[in-house]
């Protein structure tokens, strides 16, 4: 018998309304809830000359062949005046909070300073993307702080593997350096204050796994890279887009490759452990295509500053900064220039390369903004939001130029393609020679390694644009006071009420 037709009508509505739900269920989570948000790829290394990979002139003319990172470069974008802190400490703390180190008392490396590193005030990176629906993770060296609520398991990392402090630390163990540092009945110093590698997740301590010794320092850049391939991997498994900062070991001193790379290139250490960062580079760089992530991936390759001193100690510290002189911890463009590369597939241009001028504490807004996560309105933020120019939408980066501290010593400004210098040290072991009356100008564009001072008789005017930066940071200060170096875990920035209008 033939049904009337407003009778199959309803049974085939009934049957859609009571499988539908079941069907749901099945469906995988991947397919229910594509994701939307770009994954963060942050690879920085540590005290690495602007140019020592291959797309900055050095590469195989450096006896090194980058082509992991230059391959890179011709996918996205490749900044000539990125620039950052002069030394670690305070080069990462404005990368992860997008504040000048200056005003989070963290302007200088932690040199016999027992509490040093983050407030929990601040607001990094980490957390923002977090409480955006990010999985964190940092693999690496850390350097902002080793004290109950500074790890950065504290700081909005969900997990974390590395170095509390920093590579030198790993000199400590040997046995000539123990026997000096021991005393007979004393506490053994391989347990107290050495340097562990660690690891740690969110809402725990973080534990000691092995000591930081010599023989760790040559594995520990391959163990990084490893874990963030495993983070980025199980990331794309439960479909939570990712930031995985990746701060490697590489190049800081003592600079000693991994035995696989010991000898690679036959152009000494330094050259091996650039070999060998290149190799990490492709292997993490490889793992985002396997995964099929690359399209919605943003990948950044950068240093935290420039080279160390070439002529301390026996002379394997040989990173190359090009065209620009002297060394980190000093506000020389050596030091404060760095190789940036930024790559989103049919986001950022291919192949790009631009002269404007980025600082490291742009990334803050700049990453923010793409993932639909807050920055901070109750402090001084330094940071610019590059977006829209990585992305090509405009020419200028929009910053003219920043202010320059070593330490907590306002050393220089840079504006344009200008610099004025307040006093002038070429390494970090040159004597700071002060200038009074006529500062130092420089042209960069004609005298890139700042050995000309042509203030007169046509460039005093430089005065003017520069020291506005200035007035414009000390303006800053008396609504946003600084954070005093040392602070404790309770301080809180007070705000001038005098100054919030």
């Amino acid at each position: 018998m033939k049904l009337p037709m407003f009778i199959v009508a309803l049974a085939a509505a009934i049957w859609l309304v009571l499988a539908s739900p079941a069907q749901a269920q099945e469906e995988p989570p991947s397919q229910a809830r594509p994701q939307t948000k770009p994954n963060i790829l942050l690879i920085l290394t540590d005290n690495t000359g602007w140019g020592d990979w291959g797309v900055y002139g050095g590469g195989a003319l450096r006896g090194a062949p980058s082509p992991n990172i230059d391959r890179l470069a011709a996918e996205g974008m490749r900044l000539l005046n990125a620039n950052t802190e002069p030394q670690c400490t305070p080069s990462r703390s404005a990368l992860l909070t997008g504040r000048h180190a200056i005003r989070s008392g963290t302007h200088s490396i932690p040199l016999g300073t027992a509490l040093y590193g983050l407030l929990p005030w601040e607001v990094t990176l980490a957390e923002t993307l977090s409480d955006a629906g990010y999985a964190t993770a940092a693999f690496g060296k850390w350097h902002l702080g080793r004290t109950p609520g500074r790890w950065p398991t504290d700081q909005g990392f969900d997990e974390w593997y590395g170095i509390p402090n920093t590579t030198d630390e790993s000199i400590w163990t040997t046995p000539d350096i123990l026997t000096r540092l021991s005393v007979p009945g004393d506490v053994n110093v391989a347990d107290s204050d050495l340097s562990w590698i660690m690891e740690g997740h969110k809402g725990s301590e973080p534990q000691r796994q092995t000591l930081y010794n010599l023989t760790e320092r040559r594995l520990i850049d391959a163990e990084l890279t490893r874990r963030a391939i495993d983070f980025m991997t199980r990331s794309k498994e439960v479909n939570k887009p990712f930031f995985a900062y990746v701060p490697l070991t590489a190049t800081h001193y003592p600079t000693l490759p991994h035995p696989d790379f010991a000898g690679k290139s036959g152009h000494g250490d330094y050259a091996d452990m650039l070999v060998q960062t290149d190799h990490y580079v492709g292997q993490l760089l490889h793992t985002i295509q396997q995964l099929g992530i690359r399209e919605n991936t943003i990948v950044i390759f950068t240093a935290d500053n420039g080279v160390e001193d070439p002529v301390v100690g026996d002379g394997q510290y040989n990173g190359w900064s090009g065209p620009w002189a002297g060394t980190y911890f000093t506000a020389m463009e050596g030091g404060l220039r760095v190789p940036f590369i930024i790559r989103w597939p049919n986001k950022i241009p291919a192949g790009a390369v631009n002269n404007e001028i980025v600082h490291s504490v742009d990334l803050f807004p700049t990453l923010a903004a793409i993932a639909g996560a807050n920055v901070p309105d109750d402090r001084a933020v330094d940071g610019v939001n590059m977006a829209d120019f990585f992305l090509g939408n405009r020419s200028q980066s929009g910053r003219e130029g920043f202010v320059i501290f070593v330490a907590d010593d306002l050393r220089a400004v840079k504006w344009r393609n200008w610099k004025l210098h307040y006093a002038w040290q070429e390494t970090k072991n040159s004597p700071i020679v002060r200038f009074s009356t006529m500062l130092k100008v420089v042209d960069l564009t004609r005298d890139p390694r700042e050995t000309r001072q042509v203030a007169e008789p046509y460039n005093t005017w430089l005065y003017y644009p520069t020291t506005k930066l200035v007035r414009d940071y000390q303006s800053s200060l008396k609504k946003y006071p600084n954070v005093p170096l040392g602070a404790p875990n309770s301080y809180v920035p007070s705000r001038n009420r005098l100054f919030s209008r």
